[in-house]
């Protein structure tokens, strides 16, 4: 009984004493953060950029990513992990690879051996193998040209734990200063690895019998494609269309984006193992939004190609107003080609996996609206995050807006008169960190049919908009002060909403 009194008394001593501080610490631990993503992947603290590294394996998705472990601005690259069962839900694990004597580790992608050409597996396992860029920071700033070179780790312990080989760099740089971020596949027609790597403003591809001795075959990229910056982060991925392959080659740029600063293209064409081959000559955008950079696809995922990307922009990504860590990634998108009017497209939208956190929908059904706007009032909406479907039977002007009481909102629509989607964040809280974040932002409609669909995947911090099944998308954040509790939908014009399927998103 003394003892219980003593502690009593020495906690009553504590409030007294140091009431603020015991105040300040249960606030901070009941408050969610400001502006941090609930359906996103993003770190616990610090810095993320490229996802890299993807792979499925036992039933885990391993999501590998270009991680500062030490500050919440770009430095020192390692590679940060999560694993997860849907790629919705994401358990963050320890950093998977270090620095080391050869430089920092940045961007690159991770295989399944699974006929252990590499000799790294035991006891009849197949390893997953990781290949990655070497950054000789020291090199680069001695002004040489070579300090970019690819090197390999390996796990048999399913990605817990990783050896780098002992015979790194594997693929040495013949003077080339960008010279990096490999994506690595199987080419079974001729039982080797074809490695797609990003060297300066054109890619050049490479072969190899066992991920350590690599061969040139043939280079793609000279006045094709925008080249309005570096080229980075390539995937070379095949597609089955009625039997035969066609391939797809995804480029992200850095600046030359469609809406400034970073953005992806990519190229639909042919692979023969050596060469890949496009008549495309327009250029052609993953995302028309200005915040999905360094998007790559998972491997080993069959015939599903399913691609994740970094959810900011160079322009301003070191500036974005967060405290305890900065960036997060997109929804995971599907990919599939699809022919939209008289052109081929690749196409993409969230994964099926999202439908898992989905609460019961709320249906709204005919809402009629005129030039003044209209109001949704529902109870529920907007709880965010939410993902919102609309659909119309005649192409009319028309925003979706969010809300708050500080009157700062986000615009997400339609301009018939330009024919093109666009996401307006001018007025959405926090904008004036950096010059060109407060901006309107616009994609190209595609399809020619009359009717329009659209879904929007909205987060506390974010919006992705998929249209037309996919064929226009869009990304972009935000930082109000103050959370988007309000929703409505305006016109310009009078125009009818078909249906508005609402589903709360909740982990």
């Amino acid at each position: 009984m003394k003892n219980k009194k003593l502690i009593l008394s020495i906690i009553l001593f504590m409030v007294s004493f140091f009431p603020g501080h015991l105040q300040a610490q249960t606030v901070v631990r009941s408050r969610p953060e400001q502006h941090r993503p609930l359906i996103h992947f993003s770190p616990k603290a610090n810095w993320i950029n490229d996802p890299n590294g993807m792979v499925y394996h036992n039933g885990i998705y391993h999501l590998f990513f270009q991680y500062h472990p030490y500050s919440t601005v770009w430095g020192p690259m390692h590679w940060g992990h999560a694993t997860s069962r849907d790629m919705i839900k994401w358990k963050e694990e320890p950093i998977a690879i270090y620095p080391d004597s050869i430089g920092t580790i940045f961007s690159g992608s991770a295989v399944l051996d699974k006929n252990n050409t590499s000799g790294f597996g035991e006891k009849g396992q197949a390893p997953l193998v990781a290949i990655f860029t070497h950054h000789d920071a020291e090199g680069e700033k001695a002004g040489r040209n070579d300090f970019q070179t690819q090197s390999l780790a390996y796990s048999n312990d399913n990605g817990k734990t990783w050896t780098k080989y002992e015979g790194n760099p594997v693929l040495k740089n013949p003077g080339i200063k960008d010279f990096r971020d490999p994506k690595v596949m199987w080419y079974e027609p001729q039982k080797k690895w074809i490695m797609t790597l990003a060297t300066k403003d054109i890619i050049t591809f490479y072969s190899s019998p066992d991920l350590k001795n690599w061969s040139k075959e043939s280079e793609f990229g000279e006045s094709r494609g925008a080249h309005g910056g570096v080229w980075e982060c390539p995937d070379l991925i095949a597609f089955d269309d009625n039997g035969k392959s066609r391939w797809v080659l995804i480029v992200n740029l850095n600046p030359g984006g469609p809406n400034g600063g970073s953005g992806t293209q990519y190229f639909i064409g042919d692979f023969d193992g050596k060469t890949f081959s496009s008549p495309q000559q327009k250029t052609m955008w993953l995302d028309y939004g200005p915040d999905n950079y360094a998007g790559v696809t998972w491997s080993n995922t069959g015939s599903r190609k399913i691609l994740l990307g970094w959810m900011s922009n160079w322009l301003y990504a070191n500036l974005v107003p967060t405290v305890k860590w900065r960036s997060a990634l997109t929804i995971p998108r599907e990919l599939k080609l699809r022919k939209v009017g008289d052109e081929l497209l690749v196409v993409s939208e969230p994964v099926s996996e999202l439908s898992g956190i989905k609460g019961k929908p709320v249906m709204m059904q005919n809402m009629a609206l005129a030039a003044t706007g209209r109001n949704i009032m529902v109870p529920g909406i907007p709880s965010i995050p939410c993902a919102i479907k609309i659909s119309m039977d005649a192409i009319k002007d028309f925003s979706l807006v969010l809300s708050n009481d500080l009157k700062e909102e986000v615009r997400i629509g339609y301009d018939r008169s330009r024919n093109e989607y666009f996401i307006d964040r001018t007025r959405s809280g926090k904008v004036d960190f950096q010059k060109d974040f407060a901006a309107k932002h616009y994609a190209p409609r595609f399809s020619k049919d009359q009717k329009m669909k659209m879904t929007l995947v909205i987060d506390v911090s974010s919006v992705e908009l998929f249209a037309d099944d996919g064929a226009t998308v869009m990304t972009a954040i935000f930082f109000p002060n103050q959370p988007f509790d309000k929703l409505r939908l305006q016109s310009t014009e009078k125009a009818m909403i078909k249906q508005l399927e609402y589903s709360a998103l909740k982990k």
